[in-house]
């Protein structure tokens, strides 16, 4: 509550000058002065920072490439003086050092699927300077950028890092040493120095980050073949689903649980067309992502004309691609058999591939058993023994 003698308009008699009283007439303050609080004063002098995005809004956005410059913090400056005490006349130098500029570290988070998050800079921390009596300076505090399990780091053309599991990190930008105070250069032959050395800059790096998704197995297949469907069917994933082809536009990781307490990661990649190595459709962007599969499941559409074809096709555009990623070990899923005239196209393709052929439906789940028993077996065979190892 404001005193009533500070509100009062009256006049009052002050004394101007030497044996002189003049007559002034007082206002009150405003009352939105007398109200105001430290803490709005504060919030008005922040600069005005970037509003950030909800984790929903950016996982609409999936994005599996980034360049980023990164700069490590610069160390703190050394400081000269000298101890100053009463009766004390000869007190030694006593600056300190500057503390070390903070670094930028990369790690690999799980909760993040992508690198939207990922800005275009960041600047570490930078460390404090020295102070008397020997203080050194605060060092700057390390600079975490999240970033998704499986993420590559080059520089230039060079692979530097390659953060495959989950808390890996990787020193993106070094910090500056801080620089070193007049008592670092006391000596015999120099009892009172008065050199101090500024604090280093940062290390300064232009990195580009690179995802490849991390999967057991990678379901690869032509648009509307059914991808989305059956990984919905045996995991918990939940891909857009329709009618349309391109409906999935970024890769989907589904996990597979099996009797034994087993789980298989299992990669939905968006659909690959003929002449997809050339840039066609969505390209091979997301090819990436099936680098570092162990097997794969090549989904044909059996409703389609000559299934047999899109097996062909799909081995052809992964060689043009990199070689040796059509030899992996794979399996041939033959999806929409409830379809009548997919089921008379099963027994033909089976004698055009040669080798044995899962035919299931992912709309109504008819066989789905077989498939996870594959998948249970190949993770037996390529994965497991790596992982007893």
């Amino acid at each position: 509550m404001v005193p009533s003698r500070l509100l009062s308009v009256g006049p009052r008699m002050v004394l101007g000058g030497v044996g002189r009283w003049t007559r002034v007439r007082l206002w009150p303050t405003p009352p939105r002065l007398l109200s105001a609080s430290c803490a709005d004063c504060a919030k008005h002098q922040e600069p005005p920072r970037k509003k950030l995005l909800s984790e929903k809004k950016l996982k609409r956005h999936f994005v599996d490439h980034r360049r980023v410059l990164v700069r490590g913090g610069r160390g703190g400056d050394g400081v000269s003086c000298f101890h100053s005490e009463p009766r004390k006349e000869f007190g030694g130098p006593d600056g300190g050092d500057g503390g070390n500029g903070g670094h930028v570290v990369l790690r690999a988070d799980q909760q993040v699927k992508s690198l939207s998050s990922v800005l275009s800079r960041y600047q570490g921390s930078h460390g404090e300077a020295g102070g008397r009596k020997n203080c050194s300076g605060r060092s700057g505090a390390l600079l975490y950028i999240r970033v998704p399990v499986g993420t590559l780091v080059k520089e230039g053309r060079e692979v530097v890092a390659d953060l495959w599991c989950p808390g890996k990190e990787y020193i993106a930008a070094l910090g500056g040493a801080g620089g070193k105070g007049n008592r670092f250069f006391l000596a015999n032959d120099n009892r009172a120095p008065v050199t101090c050395t500024p604090g280093q800059p940062g290390q300064e790096r232009v990195l580009f980050l690179e995802l490849k998704t991390v999967a057991h197995a990678g379901m690869v297949g032509f648009p509307n073949a059914g991808k989305s469907s059956l990984l919905r069917a045996i995991s918990n994933a939940r891909p857009a689903v329709a009618s349309y082809p391109f409906t999935t536009l970024k890769p989907h990781v589904g996990i597979v649980h099996c009797e034994d307490h087993q789980q298989i990661a299992v990669a939905d990649i968006p659909g690959i067309i003929r002449g997809a190595h050339q840039n066609r459709g969505l390209g091979s962007t997301f090819l990436r992502h099936i680098e570092r599969c162990r097997f794969l499941l090549f989904v044909v559409d059996l409703s389609e004309p000559e299934p047999w074809t899109q097996v062909e096709d799909l081995k052809s555009e992964l060689e043009k691609y990199e070689a040796g990623l059509s030899e992996r070990p794979h399996v041939v899923v033959a999806n929409k058999i409830d379809l009548p005239q997919a089921r008379a196209a099963l027994p033909q393709l089976r004698a055009r591939l040669g080798q044995s052929v899962v035919a299931l439906s992912a709309a109504t789940r008819e066989n789905l058993e077989e498939l996870l028993l594959r998948l249970q077996e190949l993770h037996g065979q390529h994965v497991a023994p790596e992982l007893r190892w």
